[in-house]
C-alpha cells in the first residue's frame, strides 16, 4: 500500500519548501506570506519551538493558501497534535514503525527521514515511497544518495535539487534569521521567488 500518493503532490508543487523555527503566531503569519507571495506555497513549521503548534494554527487561518506541513515530528502525540493545528503532511528526522503507524492512524502523510538504505526499504515496505534523506551531509550528501538511485529506483528523496532521484529540497536559508529578526518581509519574498525558479 502506498501511503504518501497525497504527499508527492505537495512535494511536486514547489522546488523548495522553506523550514521555519518561529516562536508563535507574530512572526510565524507574516513570514508565511512573505514566502506564499514569493511562490512557496509549501512550509514546514519545526515543533521546536513551545508556540509552534500556535503558529500553525495561525497560517492556517490567516495564510489560506500555505500548505503547512509539521517538521521534526518525534512522538505519536505530536502527529495528532499536528494534524489538529491544521498540518497537511509530517515531516520526521528519523523514522519508526510506530510513528508512521501513528500517521496512517490519524490519516496525514508522513515524509520519514532516513539515512541508510536499511532505513530506506524498511519505510518503503511500509509504503513510504518519499523519504528525507538526514542528516544529509554527515550521512553521505550527494554521492551517497546518488548511489541509492540505483538499487532503489522506485524511492525520492528530499533534498538535492540536482539528482534524479529528488523530488524537492528543504531548507531554512530562505528565511534568514536577521531577516526574521527585522521584519524584512520583502528579503523574504525576493529570496522566495529566486527559490521558486530553480527547477
Amino acid at each position: 500500500m502506498v501511503r504518501d500518493a497525497g504527499l508527492l503532490a505537495i512535494l511536486k508543487s514547489v522546488p523548495v519548501i522553506p523550514v521555519l523555527t518561529v516562536n508563535g503566531p507574530d512572526d510565524a503569519v507574516p513570514l508565511a506570506r512573505a514566502l506564499v507571495e514569493g511562490g512557496l506555497s509549501v512550509l514546514e513549521v519545526t515543533l521546536r519551538t513551545e508556540g509552534a503548534l500556535k503558529a500553525i494554527e495561525a497560517i492556517k487561518h490567516a495564510v489560506p493558501d500555505a500548505i503547512l506541513g509539521a517538521g521534526t515530528v518525534l512522538s505519536l502525540s505530536q502527529v495528532e497534535e499536528a494534524r489538529s493545528a491544521g498540518s497537511s503532511f509530517l515531516v520526521s528526522p528519523g523514522s519508526t514503525v510506530k510513528l508512521a503507524e501513528a500517521a496512517a492512524h490519524q490519516g496525514i502523510p508522513l515524509l520519514p527521514g532516513v539515512a541508510t538504505a536499511s532505513e530506506a526499504m524498511a519505510m518503503a515496505e511500509m509504503g513510504h515511497h518519499l523519504l528525507k534523506f538526514f542528516p544529509a551531509e554527515p550521512a553521505g550528501g550527494v554521492a551517497y544518495l546518488k548511489s541509492l538511485s540505483a538499487p532503489l529506483p522506485h524511492l525520492m528523496f528530499c533534498p538535492y535539487l540536482a539528482l534524479s532521484n529528488v523530488i524537492c529540497v528543504g531548507g531554512s536559508w530562505v528565511t534568514p534569521a536577521d531577516a526574521v529578526k527585522a521584519g524584512d518581509w520583502a528579503r523574504i519574498t525576493a529570496l522566495a521567488k529566486d527559490c521558486a525558479l530553480l527547477r
